[in-house]
C-alpha cells in the first residue's frame, strides 16, 4: 500500500468532514498575533510556552505537516516569514483561504514530511511540528531532515502520541467503559489490528496511524544531532485515558552550534 497517498486522501476527507485540526484561524485570531498577542497548540490542550519561541518577526518557519489554516497564518501575521508543507492539497487550501482573507503571506508546499528534498540545509530557524508523524510508519526520517533543513541553535517544536495511546481497543472501551490491552508497541493499522477490524478501518476511510516507541521518537531526535531543551505532557480528553496518563508528548529541540563541524 502507498501509505502516504492513502493518508493524502484521508485528511482530504477530514477536512472536507469538519475535523476540529482542519478549521482555520479566524479574523480576530489573525488580528490578535499582529498585535503580538497569540498562542498555539503543538498537543490538543495545552499552549505551547511562549519562551520556546524566538522573535517572531523576521524569523523563518517551517510548518512541517501542519497545514489546516491554524499555526501558519498565525506565525505569519506575528511576522514570521513562513512555509507550509503539508501531505494534503486539502489541508494547504485552509491555509491559503486564511492568506487570502487576511492578506498574509504563506508559501505553500505539498509534500513529504519525511524527505524535504524542496529545502536547503539550514534554511528555517523555527520548525513547527504538530502531532503528525503517527501518520508515518518510519518517524526517524523526519527527524533527520528536520535536522537537515534547520539552521544551527534554530529549534524544532513537536509534539507527538504518547505510545500507551495504542496499547488500548478503544472500540471496546466505548462498549464497556473500560480500558483493556490489547495491542502492543511499536502499532500500527497496517500490522497490530486483526483482518475484520483492519478491513472496516479500511472502509471507514480514516487516516492511518502507527504507534512509534519512545526510543525512536526521543531516541530518534537525540540520534539525529537534536539538543532536547524542553518537554512537557498533555491529555486527551476526549478519551478515558486521559483520566490516567497524559497521551501526549511535546519537546523543544535545538540543533546545536556545533552540528556538523
Amino acid at each position: 500500500m502507498d501509505i502516504r497517498a492513502y493518508n493524502r486522501e484521508a485528511w482530504n476527507r477530514e477536512v472536507d468532514q469538519g475535523n476540529q485540526w482542519t478549521i482555520p484561524v479566524d479574523s480576530q485570531t489573525v488580528a490578535l498575533a499582529r498585535q503580538e498577542t497569540w498562542s498555539v497548540l503543538l498537543t490538543p490542550t495545552r499552549p505551547v510556552p511562549a519562551s520556546w519561541f524566538p522573535h517572531m518577526r523576521g524569523t523563518k518557519i517551517l510548518c512541517l505537516a501542519s497545514g489546516g489554516g491554524q499555526q501558519g497564518p498565525t506565525f505569519a501575521a506575528a511576522g514570521g516569514i513562513v512555509t507550509v508543507l503539508d501531505n494534503s492539497p486539502h489541508q494547504l487550501q485552509q491555509d491559503r483561504l486564511v492568506a487570502e482573507r487576511e492578506n498574509l503571506e504563506l508559501e505553500l508546499v505539498e509534500g513529504d514530511m519525511a524527505d524535504l528534498f524542496e529545502f536547503k540545509d539550514d534554511q528555517f530557524d523555527l520548525i513547527f511540528h504538530p502531532v503528525s508523524n503517527a501518520f508515518v510508519p518510519d518517524v526517524k526520517p523526519v527527524w533527520r531532515e528536520a535536522f537537515r533543513v534547520l539552521r544551527r541553535e534554530g529549534a524544532l517544536l513537536a509534539g507527538f502520541v504518547n505510545p500507551v495511546h495504542y496499547l488500548f481497543d478503544y472500540d471496546l472501551m466505548d462498549e464497556k467503559g473500560e480500558l483493556e490491552v490489547l495491542y502492543s508497541i511499536p502499532y500500527s493499522d497496517l500490522k497490530s489490528l486483526p483482518p475484520d477490524k483492519y478491513k472496516h478501518y479500511l472502509e471507514s476511510g480514516e487516516p492511518l496511524e502507527f504507534g512509534h516507541t519512545l526510543e525512536d521518537q526521543i531516541g530518534g531526535l537525540i540520534e539525529a544531532g537534536f539538543l532536547i531543551s524542553g518537554f512537557y505532557e498533555d491529555i486527551d480528553p476526549s478519551s478515558l485515558i486521559g483520566q490516567y496518563i497524559p497521551s501526549f508528548i511535546a519537546v523543544k529541540a535545538i540543533k546545536p552550534v556545533t552540528a556538523g563541524i
